[in-house]
């Protein structure tokens, strides 16, 4: 079983170092241990050799003179998953672990370690409840709290001691990282990485840095991993990208040369929804990778897909979001925000956000940073469902159905004279909402991105 599973891994490392070599216009070499040898590739810009090495880490369990628990960064960014982590691709390995320890009592699947159980906090590594990972696809992200914010303890409704916050993620896609993270334009009004960032929340800067925590975080590992092992990383995931058309226009990008459409041919009905989305989706997912929000629209924003969700008050209900399963509501604290007026409030929710990086709650945008997320590139969006920052969206459908509440909502709650543009192209009309006629097009176009 052993040999097998390694004859497995080395057949993906192989594949996966042609074809993020191929995506840049090189063939594929003969092993992968020869690629820094091999004259004329084109790795993107990137060292072939630096490449090379940063593919062998990605999918090494060892880690060696690291000190780490087994994990690989494929054990979460799996390979046949697009480089993200689905649910089902989750249940799958832990029911075939279970299999396994059938005949094997220690058979072991790195990505089931105690770090990412949910009675990790009350267990340590005796935590073996990995109903979050299982059911939802999500792994435990620890955030200390900042100094005016504190966790309600549910059993005596009184401010807690706890000096961190867990919240559950979903592993995104490490397709196309060379065209997301900081932007340089429309900056938010603090940081951290004030023109958007790698992680869901945008707090990480560079791909070492995110490789980084990836390490202390997740692998656990006991010794400083060097700069070049994080280089190496970072140059592997530059040359991964959705498709060819992608590379191409990053390839633009880095040399300044005037961009390529990168979609596909489309037909009548995806070049209608193409037009939608250019109206009611490109003013947030803009720029070369789709994750640039356009001023005057503010960087970060509520899209309201934490939980619980906003319930209108009114009846008949002028907008209503698909309520939270109980397997993702479960997951909701109350959070006691001190105010800059020196007062309190309370606030409920199962990941406040950026508010957990800086603290900044209690008004409106962009004063306020609660459950705010960075924008994510949307290239290969048809093949990393679920989707949101907690796989709360089963389907494409369940995302284009919760923008056009979201839009609604945005419209029936705005306070101000002015249709704010995130939902108004002319300031004036809230004509940025997908009609329901219009959900077919779009539909159709999001699947070619």
């Amino acid at each position: 079983m052993k040999r097998c599973i390694l004859a497995i891994l080395a057949c993906g490392l192989s594949l996966v170092c042609s074809l993020a070599l191929k995506a840049n216009g090189a063939g594929p070499p003969a092993r992968t241990e020869d690629l820094s040898s091999v004259q004329g590739l084109d790795c993107g810009g990137e060292p072939c050799d630096a490449v090379t090495r940063g593919a062998r880490a990605f999918f090494d369990r060892r880690l060696r003179g690291l000190g780490a628990n087994g994990r690989a960064c494929a054990d979460c960014h799996m390979l046949t998953d697009h480089f993200q982590l689905s649910p089902a691709s989750v249940e799958a390995r832990f029911r075939i672990l279970q299999f396994r320890r059938r005949w094997d009592p220690d058979a072991d699947d790195p990505l089931f370690r105690p770090i990412d159980a949910d009675d990790f906090h009350t267990n340590g590594e005796n935590a073996s409840n990995f109903s979050n990972l299982r059911q939802n696809g999500l792994v435990r992200i620890e955030l200390p709290l900042p100094p005016n914010i504190r966790l309600v303890d549910p059993a005596t409704n009184l401010a807690s001691s706890e000096a961190v916050a867990d919240v559950w993620r979903a592993v995104p896609t490490v397709n196309d990282v060379k065209l997301t993270g900081p932007d340089g334009v429309n900056p938010w009004p603090r940081g951290p990485n004030q023109t958007g960032g790698y992680q869901l929340d945008g707090r990480v800067g560079t791909l070492q840095e995110q490789a980084l925590g990836a390490f202390v975080n997740h692998a656990q590992v006991q010794n400083t991993p060097p700069d070049e092992l994080l280089n190496d990383l970072a140059a592997f995931q530059r040359v991964l990208f959705t498709n060819h058309r992608v590379r191409e226009l990053a390839d633009a990008v880095s040399a300044g040369t005037p961009l390529p459409d990168p979609d596909p041919p489309l037909n009548e009905l995806e070049q209608q929804g193409k037009v939608v989305f250019q109206r009611a989706c490109a003013h947030c997912h803009g720029g070369a990778g789709q994750s640039t929000v356009q001023a005057p629209i503010v960087r970060f924003h509520d899209i309201n897909t934490q939980c619980p969700r906003p319930v209108d008050t009114v009846t008949p209900a002028r907008w209503n979001f698909a309520p939270c399963a109980p397997r993702l509501e479960r997951n909701a604290r109350i959070y006691e925000i001190r105010l800059a007026n020196g007062t309190s409030t309370r606030r409920t929710s199962s990941d406040p956000g950026r508010a957990l990086l800086t603290g900044f709650v209690g008004g409106p945008p962009p004063t306020d940073d609660w459950n705010k997320f960075d924008a994510p590139g949307l290239r290969g969006i048809r093949n990393t469902a679920p989707y949101f920052h907690n796989n709360s969206a089963p389907t494409l459908e369940a995302v284009v159905d919760h923008y056009i509440e979201f839009f609604k909502r945005v419209q029936f709650t705005a306070t101000i004279l002015v249709a704010p543009p995130v939902a108004s192209t002319d300031g004036v009309h809230f004509d940025r909402i997908p009609r329901p006629e219009e959900r077919p097009a779009l539909l159709a176009y999001l699947r070619k991105l």
